[in-house]
């Protein structure tokens, strides 16, 4: 049986790995290390508190989710902290993510709760998504909050369907990305 704890230092590693493999491995280091600073590191390292994880019987991460509850403060920080290393890294795609930003300025008083979640494949299968996303929602809807919105790459259809399938709707296509949304009350 799963359990959801807090995100703790010793799953730095595992967390690290689980978004590897979800991002299928990329070959180049360049590639490696711009996913893992993009979706992984930034959350780990400068918002801890705002992460949990999934853990099996033998406290090994099965699943990983982030959520930043207000989206407007997520972004500041964001764009503070994250955006010079990524120029830094000499990637291009930090373009493409100033447009996920403003995908999420646009619907963030409707959905000011951001989520970013990661899961191994064989406990997705076992509803683990499902349990992850249900648990947030139950959170985040007790502390008043309205809505929860992410962002998927457009080719994503693997991605798409997943949230989808948790109840998430899709609000916009635009830059290269889907906004997608769930209502909380």
């Amino acid at each position: 049986m799963e359990t959801i704890r807090s995100f703790q230092q010793k799953d730095r590693d595992s967390v690290r790995n689980l978004c590897l493999v979800n991002a299928d491995n990329p070959k180049s280091k360049r590639q490696q290390n711009f996913i893992l600073y993009t979706y992984c590191d930034y959350y780990i390292e400068c918002e801890p508190e705002n992460c949990f994880v999934a853990v099996n019987e033998n406290d090994e991460v099965a699943g990983y989710i982030y959520c930043a509850e207000n989206y407007a403060e997520y972004q500041k920080r964001f764009n503070e902290i994250f955006l010079p290393k990524v120029k830094a890294l000499g990637y291009f795609k930090w373009k493409a993510s100033l447009a996920s930003y403003r995908l999420h300025a646009k619907y963030a008083a409707e959905y000011p709760a951001h989520l970013h979640i990661d899961i191994l494949e064989s406990y997705q299968r076992k509803g683990l998504g499902s349990k992850l996303v249900d648990t947030l929602k139950t959170h985040l809807a007790a502390k008043g909050i309205g809505g929860l919105m992410l962002t998927v790459g457009g080719s994503n259809e693997l991605g798409i369907n997943f949230y989808k399938k948790y109840g998430f709707t899709e609000l916009e296509k635009g830059f290269g990305d889907v906004a997608m949304g769930i209502k909380l009350n």
